[in-house]
């Protein structure tokens, strides 16, 4: 796996601290830094996510993903799924998550609340590599909403 992440704020362009990803599968990313009240030149313009949300998110893919896989694969009936990711992060350098919540609604037909837990448990305890990365700083915790479709 491979990525290049560029800085674009020498380009001229509306933020001084925007980045843009080219990902090895050719998928573009941008990203940008919150404004900085206290040195104007040195924050970002807000017109992208944060660098530190795109792990967030990134960590939320991989676990919906695996969920919706697992549930897939014991031939479940899936119609729907979100996770809705809360943190916390180190007051102090260098900010790291300590502290990770993951709320996932999952839309089914007929699917017992046992095939969806094992399959959020599978995915943060086995298949996910970026929660299970994120579990090395992060108390990480789960919960779910069964929605049936």
């Amino acid at each position: 796996m491979e990525c290049t992440v560029t800085w674009t704020g020498a380009s001229g362009t509306r933020s001084a601290m925007g980045f843009v990803a080219e990902t090895g599968s050719g998928h573009v990313l941008t990203m940008d830094g919150a404004p900085d009240a206290a040195k104007p030149g040195n924050g970002g313009a807000n017109l992208a996510p944060r660098p530190m949300e795109t792990v967030l998110a990134g960590t939320g893919g991989c676990t919906a993903y695996d969920v919706v896989l697992i549930l897939k694969r014991g031939r479940h009936d899936v119609h729907g799924c979100s996770v809705k990711l809360t943190s916390e992060r180190a007051e102090t350098d260098p900010k790291v998550f300590t502290r990770i919540h993951m709320h996932f609604t999952v839309t089914a037909k007929g699917v017992p609340a046992a095939a969806v837990e094992r399959a959020i448990a599978m995915s943060h305890d086995k298949y996910c590599s970026a929660s299970i990365m994120l579990a090395k700083t992060a108390e990480i915790t789960t919960s779910f909403d069964l929605v049936e479709a």
